[in-house]
């Protein structure tokens, strides 16, 4: 079961189409969202870091470099001076 879950965050690929190896992609879906409403793969990590830490195995230090980051023009939510007066045109009429 977990081996399944592991291997569709591996590839990428929808939950559809685990191999059949794995068992029925519903069971391994399910399982996998009552682990993570419940807490438990909170769990896992936390004991798999407890003792990766206590074996020295993790390098607690972290450096983000942010110069590369960026984002479309249309991806702000603020508005564009147009050098416009701003006023909207009224709809024409309909001819009757």
């Amino acid at each position: 079961m977990v081996e399944g879950i592991i291997w569709r965050y591996r590839t990428g690929t929808p939950w559809r189409d685990l191999p059949a190896e794995f068992g029925p992609w519903q069971t391994v879906w399910k399982r996998h969202r009552r682990y993570a409403g419940d807490g438990t793969w909170d769990q896992v990590l936390a004991a798999l870091l407890t003792d990766a830490d206590a074996a020295g195995l993790i390098d607690w230090n972290v450096s983000v470099d942010s110069t590369i980051n960026r984002a479309h023009q249309h991806a702000t939510n603020t508005k564009r001076d147009t050098g416009g007066t701003g006023e909207l045109q009224e709809p024409a009429r309909r001819a009757r």
